[in-house]
Order: C-alpha cells, then structure tokens, then sequence
C-alpha cells in the first residue's frame, strides 16, 4: 500500500459505506441509526490497480466532553495518521451546519482534503453538489458508495497520492504475515482497555458503559519484533438477550474475527469472583456459559485458545479463583486440555506483560509439523501398550499415521474399519498425542481413513 486514507464527516453521510466499497468487503457495520461507527477501523482498499490503507472513522459532532469529545479525538488522530482526507457529505441532505464547521475544522490541519459528495444515485443529490462549493475544499466529487458511481473520479483525484508515495511503497521490504490475534468476551470485561494497555496508547474508546465497541476493531502492532494484527471485538451477550439491531450486527462481527483469527485471548471478569462468593452460590467460578459458549465456538473453528482474567485486583482467593476456572475448563471443554490461563489488571497494567509470550507460545503449537517417521514409531507404541478393541469378533487394525496439516494440528490414522473404532480410543490417541508432544490448549483433529488393501485388485 502506498498512502493512507483517512475518511470523515459528520454521522450518517456513508462514511462505512464508502469504506466498505474501498475495501471490497462488508467489514463495517452499517445501518441508517447515525453514529455506528464508534472507533476508527483500518482496512485495504482498492480501486482498479491502485492499493492504499484506508480509515473509516467516527462520525463528527461538536462535543466538548463526553463519549463524542474522545470519538472527535480518535478521528483527529487519523486524520493526523492519514496522507489524505476523504470529507463526506450527504448530498441529498445539502449542506447543514456541522459540515460547516467541520470543513473549518479539517483546512486547519496539515492533511490534504477531498470533498466527497455522496449519494449522487438520483437528481435530487444535484443541488448538494452545488452547494458543496461553498465549503472552501475544492471540487466536490459527486458519488454513490452504494451503488459503485464515481469511483473513477476518485480514483483521478487520488492518483497524485499514489505517485508522490510510489517510490517510498517499491522500496518497503516484504515481511512476514502478522498473527491474527483476536480479542472477545461478554460485555464491559475490559477488552479494549487490554488492547490499549498492550499498544501503549488510548486507540480504542473506553469507558464504564458497557456496548461502547461496536465494530471489530484491527490494530497493527509489533510484539518483539513479530507483526501482530490486534482486532478487538463488541461484547457477546447470550443470543436471547441480544433484542437490538446493531448489537446482532455486533456479534456476527465479532464471531467472523474469530473465524479468520488465529488466535483468540477470551477475556474473564476476574470481579465475578467476589460478587460471586457475597451474592449467589459462593463458589467464586469466574468461567459463566457464555464464556464457556464463546470458548467452544473458538475451539470448533479450530482457534488457539487463551484464557484471560481481568480485573485481578479486585479478586481476593485469587489460588480458588484459578483453580475454579481450571476445573470449569477440564469438565466442559475436555476436547482442548490445558488451555493456558493469565491473569492481570488491564487498568493498572499489573500482570499484562505474561499474556503476549503466552500468546506467541500458542501459536506456536498451533502451527507445530510432526515427522511422519516419529508418528508412526509412537503409533506403534500406544497400540502395543493398548490394543483397539474387538468389533464383531475381529481386531481393528491401525495401519499408519500422518499430519495432514497445521492450524490446528491435523492427523490421519489410516485403518482397516474407521466405523468400528470406538470414541474412548479415539480419545486415547489425541490425549497421547498432547502428552508425547507437548500439543496443549489447542484444537487437535484426528480423522480415521480406511486404507486401501493391496490385494483387492488381485482379487478383480
């Protein structure tokens, strides 16, 4: 990518609309309520051969203080961060006074800015172009984000940025794909006060309401020099309580990062423990459904697993606390042993610093190849120590073994009768790969394969 854009405007112009046809993807929420968007989220974008980052931001207002006022600060930033400004207004709408204010605003920075006239789709849109003139930006150029028009015009008026940055862009040196790194949970854990604490900086809104993240939010980072793309992702509330719109919108947001992440840190309320022990059964269990739902829904996509408690310092038996968790996890997730657990203070920062190696470690074994020559060897061994059972008076053979692929780690036992082998083996098999390799806390998938019998054709 050879510059970056950032795109602005008031609410409801189709600042996510734009920023989803740039994309090429429907990576953010929309809807017609105005003020979706909450944190700027970073994606990129092309039109025809011509790549660049892009940023859709939230949408401004004239606020002071408040949620608004720290919405307007993030917004500043990427207009700080960006080579372009892309301005949106609602054609249709005409000029109002807050893209009034706002252009003021924006031929104050340093930033270059385009003047976007959205949608331009029908006639009445005309007249917002003509106005769009008064606002001291230059030539506005009308288009529709939703229906694809303009974007040649765009593209005209966004070509000086690619050559000016060509140079810069031929020059940079290919790194290594970043790790996916996902973080989720219920609503008001403390995940996007995780991210900032991690990144060193307030990137992401936060506050005491819970439902302040909306969109799942990508960060690039750098983790000892290893490139980390950070998403933080809206609160997960069980489906029955989900009733509005745009928190369902939310949560099919935050299940696709979790999907296409590799791996997921599931942040707990360590705050549970007490409220827990004062207010209902007294067992301190940190570990609610949800959570254990969120966890499973991560394992069957075939994720790397953390487990993260929050909020450590307001937990009291932190030694009860850990070892409900534990005993949660043994018994209702037993497909995945040994899920790593962290605990810390995301506010104060205390215990922060052993989540990333934790991380890393994971997604080693995640991506963790076994020669085929030590599987068969150690195939060879658990067989002879115990046999498959009988089925219908004759022994199930297991003929041979392979890693049929990593993230996760993926075999293939190759067998006389894959029906007949009974779950309870199948299960001895995966927990004696985890103990033999040291494979903990990630999916492991063994698949069985009737293997072909060299004599059948001899038989035709």
């Amino acid at each position: 990518m050879s510059f970056t854009v950032a795109i602005v405007g008031r609410p409801n112009v189709g600042k996510s609309t734009l920023f989803n046809r740039l994309v090429g993807k429907r990576l953010a929420i929309v809807d017609n309520e105005p003020g979706v968007t909450r944190d700027r989220r970073e994606g990129h974008g092309r039109i025809a051969d011509m790549s660049f980052g892009v940023i859709d931001t939230a949408g401004l207002e004239d606020a002071k203080d408040g949620l608004e006022a720290v919405m307007r600060d993030q917004t500043g930033r990427a207009v700080a961060d960006a080579d372009v400004a892309l301005m949106v207004i609602d054609a249709r709408a005409g000029l109002t006074p807050l893209d009034e204010h706002f252009a003021g605003w924006l031929r104050r920075t340093e930033t270059p800015v385009i003047l976007v006239a959205n949608k331009c789709e029908h006639r009445t849109g005309q007249s917002g172009v003509m106005e769009a003139y008064a606002l001291g930006l230059g030539d506005p150029i009308p288009i529709s984000a939703e229906h694809g028009l303009g974007m040649a015009d765009l593209f005209s008026a966004l070509a000086p940025f690619a050559e000016a940055n060509e140079n810069s862009a031929a020059a940079e040196k290919k790194t290594e794909a970043p790790l996916q790194l996902a973080v989720v949970g219920r609503p008001n854990v403390g995940k996007s006060t995780l991210i900032n604490r991690l990144i060193g900086e307030e990137r992401v809104l936060t506050g005491p309401q819970s439902g302040i993240t909306r969109d799942a939010v990508s960060l690039s980072w750098e983790f000892e020099g290893h490139a980390v793309r950070l998403v933080d992702t809206a609160g997960m509330r069980r489906k029955a309580k989900v009733r509005k719109k745009l928190e369902s919108l939310s949560v099919k947001d935050g299940l696709r990062a979790i999907r296409f992440a590799q791996v997921v840190v599931l942040v707990l309320d360590g705050s549970l423990a007490e409220a827990d022990q004062d207010a209902r059964s007294g067992d301190g269990n940190i570990l609610e459904k949800q959570d254990l739902a969120i966890a499973r829904q991560v394992t069957d996509e075939g994720r790397a697993l953390i487990i993260a408690i929050n909020k450590w310092d307001l937990v009291g038996d932190r030694k009860k606390a850990l070892q409900g968790v534990g005993e949660r996890l043994e018994k209702s997730l037993p497909q995945v042993r040994d899920v790593p657990v962290v605990a810390f203070s995301a506010l104060t920062g205390g215990g922060v610093g052993g989540l990333m190696p934790k991380v890393m470690e994971a997604y080693r074994v995640w991506n963790r190849r076994l020669a085929t020559g030590v599987l068969n060897r150690w195939l060879a061994e658990m067989v002879e120590r115990h046999p498959p059972p009988l089925a219908k008076g004759r022994r199930v053979k297991l003929r041979y073994m392979t890693q049929a692929k990593t993230r996760p780690p993926t075999f293939v036992v190759f067998t006389s009768r894959p029906d007949a082998l009974p779950d309870a083996y199948r299960r001895y098999l995966v927990n004696g790969l985890r103990d033999a390799f040291n494979i903990p806390g990630v999916p492991l998938r063994l698949i069985l394969r009737k293997g072909e019998n060299p004599y059948a054709k001899d038989r035709k």
